[in-house]
């Protein structure tokens, strides 16, 4: 029986960011691949996903490999950083998004994908600064959706209050799964599988084989990689955080509150789909 291939392609969420394991990101995507292979049947597993990938990162980088490995199947998962860039363009996203999925698509592979939680949220960001990256997830998650019904992908709906309400399956951070979620994402994307004949092995387990981090932990883990991970976003982020605030609070400020905001990242989704779905 000829080996089974499975390659992730994404950011941080993908590459295991959240759940170590003898020292190293392990994550759903090395989770589920434990249960993908049949009885007799060898799986080749490649993680190509890289913390802090935008989706040209994917399309340029990620992608090109992935295609050469002839994966029967591919997951991509990407587009919280896009999202938390000033650079930010729907338009951009969608047409990067598409080509990923149709090249990989036009390769054999079975294709993955997940739209993503509000990160606005999951911070707790005061409404000013929570309103801007809310209407910028609601852009990728559409184009997500209509690009994941083209490719007959497989697709998990992580933007869900089920996964999102759940503190106990996110790590300290609030952006990436702890082990219990990326646990629970390996086994939603299993199941979503099984029902297509695609996943011949057993489920992952959704019981931790680590224990959860102390409070020391993490602090220290707060006060190192979480303050650096800031402090990288801060100078890209901040200040264009600062001035969608300051447009949020103008915009609140007259008879017309956000509609004008929400008008124009209406107007931007529509072109962006019409243009990537030929519509």
């Amino acid at each position: 029986m000829p080996p089974l291939r499975f390659v992730a392609l994404g950011d941080s969420f993908s590459e295991g960011v959240g759940d170590r394991a003898d020292g190293v990101w392990r994550g759903w995507a090395a989770l589920l691949a434990d249960g993908l292979a049949g009885p007799g049947q060898r799986l080749e597993f490649v993680n190509l996903a890289v913390s802090g990938a935008l989706s040209a990162d994917v399309a340029e980088h990620q992608a090109p490999r992935a295609v050469a490995l002839r994966p029967h199947l591919a997951s991509v998962v990407v587009g919280v950083n896009d999202t938390l860039r000033h650079g930010f363009d729907i338009g951009r996203f969608a047409g990067r998004l598409d080509r990923v999925l149709a090249a990989l698509d036009a390769a054999g592979a079975v294709l993955l994908t997940a739209c993503l939680p509000d990160p606005g949220r999951m911070l707790g960001l005061p409404a000013p600064l929570a309103r801007p990256l809310a209407r910028r997830r609601r852009s990728v998650n559409a184009v997500v959706h209509a690009l994941s019904a083209r490719h007959d992908a497989v697709h998990l709906h992580l933007a869900d209050p089920a996964w999102t309400a759940d503190r106990r399956l996110w790590s300290a951070d609030r952006l990436h799964p702890g082990e219990p979620g990326h646990r629970a994402v390996a086994g939603a994307f299993h199941r979503l599988l099984a029902e297509r004949g695609l996943a011949r092995g057993p489920a992952p387990s959704p019981e931790a084989s680590e224990p959860p981090p102390t409070r020391a932990e993490t602090a220290r883990w707060l006060a190192t990689a979480g303050t650096g991970w800031v402090l990288r976003r801060s100078r890209d982020l901040l200040p264009q955080l600062l001035l969608l605030a300051g447009e949020e609070l103008l915009h609140r400020s007259d008879a017309a509150g956000g509609g004008p905001l929400d008008a124009r990242a209406e107007t931007a989704l529509a072109e962006a789909l019409a243009a990537t779905m030929g519509e």
